[in-house]
């Protein structure tokens, strides 16, 4: 059954690379001026681990499993999942400017599963966004990064700092919304990863130290 599922999913991801998706417009925010230079999200920057129950929904498939993700070095992470049951499914070491696989179970390594992942968590990874322009409204401080034929828009919460969303979009179209429940600037106790251009989504929740033991 697990098989059966993990080649379903690599199928419908081929299958669903070619729907197309939506120009990406700021609405009901007014530019401002700003002295930040820099944002960064700093929810995965700290050197302890972060634990958390996974859901992956691709289409019609449904995975779940722990995924944790331990920072490296200032630049690198570690990212390992494992199924409900303890089997492991995939291991890598990822920054910006590299990619390394550790181990892929047999059934998941296909070139467009792993290149999903690498693109998407290259992208949650992401530390620090030179800022081009500055917009409000009334609930955040929203900042635009732009790098090539990309861009982030990053929305911290007024009242407390934290970073609520970042919408990437590629060549002006939305691609991926990271959406952020936190308490604290360091880590997001749940997120949620939503692709705009075909049905992809991914949760992640924190386990707490008492579900760990």
């Amino acid at each position: 059954m697990r098989r059966l599922q993990l080649q379903s999913l690599a199928y419908s991801l081929f299958v669903l690379l070619f729907v197309s998706c939506k120009s990406y417009q700021l609405t009901d925010a007014k530019t401002v001026q700003s002295s930040e230079k820099t944002v960064e999200n700093l929810y995965f920057s700290s050197g302890e681990d972060y634990v958390y129950k996974c859901q992956m929904d691709i289409y019609k498939n449904h995975v779940s499993g722990i995924l944790i993700i331990k920072k490296l070095n200032e630049n690198t992470h570690r990212v390992a999942m494992t199924s409900d049951f303890g089997n492991k499914l995939i291991d890598f070491e990822i920054s910006e400017n590299n990619f390394k696989l550790n181990y892929v179970l047999p059934d998941m390594d296909k070139k467009i599963v792993i290149n999903f992942l690498r693109d998407d968590f290259r992208e949650l990874l992401k530390k620090q966004y030179p800022v081009n322009e500055s917009f409000e409204n009334d609930r955040f401080k929203i900042y635009l990064s732009k790098a090539d034929n990309k861009a982030y828009y990053l929305f911290f919460n007024k009242e407390n700092g934290l970073l609520k969303n970042i919408i990437y979009t590629r060549n002006n179209k939305e691609k991926i919304d990271f959406t952020f429940e936190a308490k604290k600037h360091i880590f997001a106790d749940s997120l949620s990863l939503q692709h705009k251009d075909f049905k992809i989504n991914i949760k992640l929740f924190q386990i707490t130290e008492t579900e760990q033991n």
